[in-house]
């Protein structure tokens, strides 16, 4: 039997893990002379709870050593991450009722207040009900995102001005992430800005297995500034553009069309009074108030306006005042080849959460391996030119840090190096007392920070064989694509394709990664019997081995004595180097 929570006992049973206090809910003050008080609301009804959003973990591994104290950090920071998603996520969902005749009010004071029309919506009954929404169910949670924002609405409201845009426009993100810079809706919209990939790209925002630029505050601000001015030189109106930057402008413009009495020349619904509403937001709710757009876009503007009053004036509705941030700006650090973030946090003297939180663009918590090509590290103030003249005396071997490994039983230098794709001569040079013996059982051989970054690499990369390309049993993996549409396209369950190409379930496919769609050979369920008089199975058997998935201690002279084949064959046959070794989880092809 399914159990549906409210929203309030789902953010009381999330409250139990430690955050900042929540403000007791209080009456609303008396209102200031100059400002009229919004009309009493009915409080809002008990909503379904979601879920709760797990954050994707399997983007944010990083690839270095994480001490105890950075773990326990970065685990309060998921934490905290996935509380956001939570409420955001019930926000998406909530309904507010039908609308009732609202009562008229001073808005003069509230004209002057806001550089968007939140005077002539105030007493709309969705404004209202996300008002209500804001200080009741999720006050706890709306506390903390405006303890967040003065770290980031004033840069953005001056970006925005500066481009010709309304400053308060600066509260989107309010609505959108709660100033989290990580956060992860249901959709896969990422970042403060919650871009989708698309987007995100076609604005110049970089989205690859290392880097996720939609995280980057700087980068993503631009480029949602820049879209949110595409949109309104396209739409005339600051809430049909946020109406747009949610739904799409397609749906918008098709939406607009279907109004009767519209016109998208003159942007015109009625000709308004001075102080009434302006024709392209009152198309905006007069769209609203039809099926052509969706629940989620219907509500976007009234809760922008509602999330606007609050932050605007947060002690009017019980929230404590906002404190200005410090405003310190950042120092950076330039790295033109894959460096770990612990290496820069250890020279920069910060701790590894604080920077990554400071970066949370790498998804790994290492520079991508990108040739020729510079990354840009941000630290704290202060702490840039030291940390760059000690990473420039570095050696690249020291920039990813090492780890050790435990030699097991008859285990020589040889085949760890072997084991994790990296020289003899480098691993001696780290384990000098293993250069006259072989390492015993449960002894520590240091492994160079390389072999980390080059076995990720080796697990997200297939060698693709003829046959299979020729018989489509293989998927590239392209933009935007998802296990659930390979499911689709291919007519196979999302089980079948986790457990064919050993994917976890919290997974996450990536572009360019080769899938395997069909089920492999031995998976036929009839043993039929063969021209030679063996089954069916020892046939697939031996059709299977064409491709091999290389383990510890494997070489190419003893996969060639096994196969029966020969070394330059094996090397040719995987466009392999004979001087490069082999990597574990790396796929050969056999040659027949």
């Amino acid at each position: 039997m399914r159990v549906r929570l409210s929203l309030g006992t789902a953010l009381v049973l999330a409250s139990c893990a430690p955050q900042h206090s929540a403000v007791a809910p209080e009456p609303r003050p008396a209102p200031p002379p100059v400002v009229a008080e919004p009309q009493p609301v009915v409080a809002a009804p008990a909503l379904p709870a979601p879920a709760p959003t797990p954050v994707p973990t399997d983007t944010l591994t990083p690839l270095v050593p994480v001490e105890r104290s950075d773990s326990l950090a970065l685990a309060k920071q998921a934490r905290d991450s996935a509380l956001d998603a939570n409420v955001l996520d019930a926000l998406a969902t909530a309904r507010p009722p039908d609308a009732v005749s609202p009562d008229e009010g001073d808005a003069a004071a509230w004209r002057a207040l806001f550089d968007i029309d939140v005077a002539n919506w105030m007493d709309h009954h969705r404004v209202k009900y996300y008002l209500d929404l804001f200080t009741g169910p999720v006050r706890e949670r709306m506390g903390i995102w405006l303890t967040r924002m003065p770290a980031y609405e004033p840069t953005m409201r001056a970006q925005l001005i500066a481009k010709g845009l309304p400053g308060d426009l600066a509260y989107l993100p309010l609505i959108e992430s709660g100033y989290s810079a990580t956060a992860v809706s249901r959709a896969r919209a990422v970042g403060m800005w919650q871009f989708m990939r698309g987007t995100a790209r076609l604005y110049g925002l970089r989205v690859d297995n290392w880097v996720d630029e939609r995280r980057d505050v700087v980068k993503s601000t631009t480029a949602a500034i820049r879209f949110l001015a595409d949109l309104t030189a396209k739409f005339g109106s600051p809430y049909l553009a946020a109406a747009a930057y949610n739904g799409g402008p397609g749906r918008i413009q098709r939406g607009l069309r279907r109004i009767e009495g519209y016109d998208p020349a003159s942007d015109d619904l009625e000709d308004p009074e001075d102080d009434g509403p302006q024709p392209g937001d009152a198309a905006f709710f007069q769209l609203a108030d039809t099926r052509h757009i969706m629940r989620e876009t219907k509500d976007y503007v009234p809760k922008l306006i509602a999330a606007a009053m609050i932050a605007k004036q947060p002690v009017r509705y019980g929230f404590p005042a906002i404190m200005s941030a410090s405003g310190a700006p950042l120092d950076s650090v330039v790295v033109s080849e894959p460096t770990g973030l612990d290496v820069v946090a250890r020279l920069a003297d910060v701790p590894l959460a604080d920077l990554w939180a400071l970066n949370p663009a790498f998804l790994r918590a290492v520079t991508p391996p990108s040739p020729n090509q510079r990354a840009v590290i941000r630290v704290p103030a202060g702490r840039g030119a030291e940390a760059q003249a000690a990473l420039d005396l570095l050696p690249a071997t020291e920039r990813l840090s090492g780890f050790t490994h435990h030699a097991k039983r008859g285990e020589t230098l040889t085949r760890i190096a072997s084991r994790y794709g990296v020289r003899l001569a480098e691993l001696r040079s780290l384990n000098p007392q293993y250069k006259a013996r072989a390492p015993k059982t449960g002894e520590v051989v240091r492994i160079p920070g390389s072999a980390r970054l080059s076995g990720w690499i080796a697990e997200n990369r297939r060698v693709v064989t003829e046959p299979e390309r020729a018989s489509g049993s293989v998927h590239r993996v392209k933009r935007g694509e998802t296990l659930s549409h390979l499911s689709r396209r291919y007519g196979v369950s999302v089980a079948k394709l986790r457990a064919w190409n050993r994917l976890g379930p919290s997974a996450v496919i990536r572009i360019g990664q080769t899938l395997r769609v069909r089920a492999p050979a031995a998976s036929a369920s009839q043993p039929a019997r063969t021209s030679s008089g063996g089954t069916a199975a020892k046939a697939r058997a031996g059709a299977a081995a064409k491709v091999h998935i290389v383990k510890a201690g494997d070489t190419l002279f003893g996969l060639a004595r096994r196969y029966g084949t020969t070394v330059p064959a094996l090397l040719q046959a995987n466009r392999l180097a004979a001087s490069r070794p082999l990597l574990v989880g790396q796929r050969l092809t056999i040659p027949s």
